[in-house]
């Protein structure tokens, strides 16, 4: 019980450590309708716990506000109606003050709660899905806030202490090279997943080779010298209308001359070194046409990916941006999510977690992208090989990178 209400309240603390810098007016701006308000994230991560926790567990429990279940519930539709997503940002009201105090409120019962029922296996599981849950939002209330100060013609720094990221030359790219067959991916026994990552299960790979790091701004801006978004050859037909009718040119947040890109720390000089970002799936499978190579499937992924311990350049090295990598780093957890070719989908045999949890994934196993890794603003302890993301191919506000791959 001690462990996990130790683990709650760091959790929790995390959050609001995130939001230091930011001043009530930031919380409330909503820039596209992907975006969420960080006051809303701060909101919806606690009725999480109230709706999933408090609210079946806690005798006597004492809803904070009932018009809270409406206005934070996100998409559990099982669970109640709600405000539609691209609207949260019209949300002035409750104030973030409130909010805070929201926050307080469920903290206390959470901690009664894990005080009489924290040993119930069912508490706990709930418990760490929660926490795990609130760590996504970590990353997207990061995320989702950068994408509001960039619209900002000052290009304020959401955190100007900030580390400054090394900068030191990337290593020459290599290929580690797999003989294919039948193999595992999948979660294994023992530890947190989420349902998406089960079953276990085989699946049957030919021979490849998978790129030892991420691709680079310096690679990405060569495809782009060469007429990469020109040349409609490169392009999946989506794509290139997708390219057409948004008029991308450049990566997300990189200045029009190329000098520059917008970072959490405010606007700084372009790192050739440093992994390419913010990038859709449908750039990502170009410029790997371009290199005369192709995206890795997740298989492929996790089946390298796993060979590599669980560590790199996430939230807590407080640089909050790719870097480049440095000796045998092979980039894998850390910096940048990378596309994969794979189509979000089940797993063989497949079944979702009962009840209102199972709309945490399922339900969005179409016409979405598979992503594998972590990064820069992901949780330290939140990353594993079997992990699986999922983003629709032209979305580019994620920390969303390249990493390449060969038949051979």
């Amino acid at each position: 019980m001690s462990n996990l209400a130790e683990a709650f309240s760091e959790v929790r603390s995390k959050t609001l450590s995130l939001c230091q810098t930011l001043e009530p007016e930031d919380f409330v701006v909503q820039s596209m309708p992907d975006v969420s308000p960080a006051k809303w994230h701060l909101a919806h991560t606690t009725w999480f716990f109230e709706q999933f926790l408090l609210l079946p567990w806690l005798d006597g429990y004492r809803v904070f506000d009932d018009s809270y279940h409406y206005l934070f519930n996100s998409y559990y539709y099982s669970a109640g109606s709600m405000h539609p997503r691209p609207k949260r940002g019209l949300l002035s009201r409750p104030l973030v003050s409130e909010i805070i105090q929201y926050r307080e409120h469920v903290d206390a019962a959470m901690a009664e709660l894990l005080n009489s029922r924290g040993e119930m296996p069912e508490v706990a599981e709930r418990l760490i899905l929660g926490l795990n849950h609130e760590q996504q939002h970590q990353e997207l209330l990061l995320t989702d806030i950068k994408h509001v100060f960039s619209c900002n013609p000052a290009l304020p720094a959401v955190n100007p202490g900030l580390a400054d990221p090394p900068r030191h030359a990337a290593p020459s790219i290599s290929f580690t090279n797999h003989a294919g067959g039948v193999f595992e991916i999948g979660a294994r026994p023992g530890g947190f997943c989420f349902d998406n990552e089960t079953p276990r299960h085989k699946i049957l790979g030919r021979p490849f080779s998978l790129a030892s790091r991420l691709v680079t701004n310096g690679e990405y801006l060569d495809f782009m010298r060469d007429g990469g978004y020109g040349r409609h050859a490169l392009w999946l037909s989506d794509g290139w209308a997708t390219v057409n009718k948004h008029g991308w040119n450049r990566p997300l947040y990189w200045s029009e001359d190329h000098e520059s890109e917008f970072t959490l720390g405010g606007a700084r000089p372009l790192d050739l070194n440093a992994p390419v970002t913010h990038v859709s799936y449908y750039e990502a499978d170009a410029f790997a046409r371009w290199a005369d190579c192709r995206l890795p499937t997740e298989g492929e992924w996790e089946l390298i990916a796993v060979e590599d311990p669980v560590e790199g350049n996430m939230v807590n090295a407080n640089y909050w941006q790719p870097v480049a990598t440095a000796g045998s780093n092979r980039q894998f957890f850390g910096d940048a999510w990378e596309w994969t070719s794979s189509p979000y989908g089940p797993y063989p045999g497949f079944r979702p977690l009962a009840g209102s949890l199972g709309e945490y994934n399922g339900k969005f196993m179409c016409n979405q992208m598979t992503v594998r890794g972590a990064s820069c603003v992901t949780a330290d302890d939140h990353a594993r090989p079997s992990y699986r993301s999922f983003f629709y191919p032209d979305a580019r506000w994620q920390f969303l990178g390249i990493r390449l791959a060969k038949d051979s």
